[in-house]
């Protein structure tokens, strides 16, 4: 099992930018497949992006693909989302999530959420 404490929301002007951080607890944080999620008010919650076990593979909604960037740092149990020329459309509760495997979606099943934190983007 693992634990999942999301840091590194705010707010923030258009345009501007974000790092948010994903702490995992345990010894097992490199067997996880990795990804950010985000829930905007009043709508369902969607997929943001996913990494790799070691980091060898990323994919990204098309609505962030060029804009942000994840990454993870194994040796400090750890996953990242870097977040540039914000848009107001970004607002939303930014989640991370783990899983075992990167399964035939990416994008869905995951097993563990954090609580979540909140990025507000304004105009």
């Amino acid at each position: 099992q693992v634990q999942l404490v999301e840091s590194g929301g705010g707010l923030v002007q258009a345009g501007g930018s974000l790092r948010l951080s994903c702490a995992a607890s345990g010894r097992t944080f490199s067997l996880y497949t990795m990804g950010w999620f985000r829930q905007a008010p009043g709508k369902e919650r969607e997929f943001v992006a996913v990494i790799s076990r070691i980091g060898g593979t990323t994919y990204y909604a098309d609505s962030v693909k060029g804009r942000f960037t994840i990454s993870r740092d194994n040796a400090k149990n750890t996953l990242y989302l870097q977040m540039n020329s914000l848009k107001p459309e970004d607002t939303a509760v930014y989640y991370c999530a783990a899983k075992k495997g990167w399964g035939s979606d990416p994008t869905s099943e995951y097993d563990y959420w954090g609580q979540g934190t909140q990025v507000t983007v304004s105009s």
